[in-house]
């Protein structure tokens, strides 16, 4: 069947930290989260604290609505993801697709508010 919700927050917030090159380790002294705990965070094997998604959301540098959306704790149908958010939550491409796509899309940014 479809992954749980869960599931699917797990792989996002896997795909946030290794976009952000952190280890399972750097991203728990971040949050001030055991690394058991982030492991299984990633695996979609618990469901975190609106606080621990907060302090999850400001590490990886998402929106914490985003992380709330995935948890099931936040609906806003008008709440659009970010280019980076939805491609970082793309369940298809591979890290390395994720971080070229990223790589290009920020060349843009850069080149649109160049002087």
């Amino acid at each position: 069947g479809a992954p749980s919700s869960l599931a699917l927050m797990g792989e996002f917030i896997r795909a946030q930290r290794k976009m952000m090159e952190l280890s399972q380790r750097e991203l728990a002294k971040l949050t001030k989260l055991s690394d058991p705990y982030v492991s299984q965070l990633e695996r979609g094997l618990h469901a975190p604290s609106v606080r621990v998604l907060k302090a999850l959301a400001e590490a990886l540098n998402v929106r914490a609505e985003t992380l709330l959306q995935f948890a099931g704790l936040y609906e806003d149908s008008s709440e659009v993801p970010s280019v980076e958010e939805s491609i970082a939550a793309d369940l298809v491409l591979t890290d390395k697709q994720k971080m070229a796509l990223l790589g290009v899309y920020r060349g843009f940014l850069d080149a649109q508010t160049a002087p």
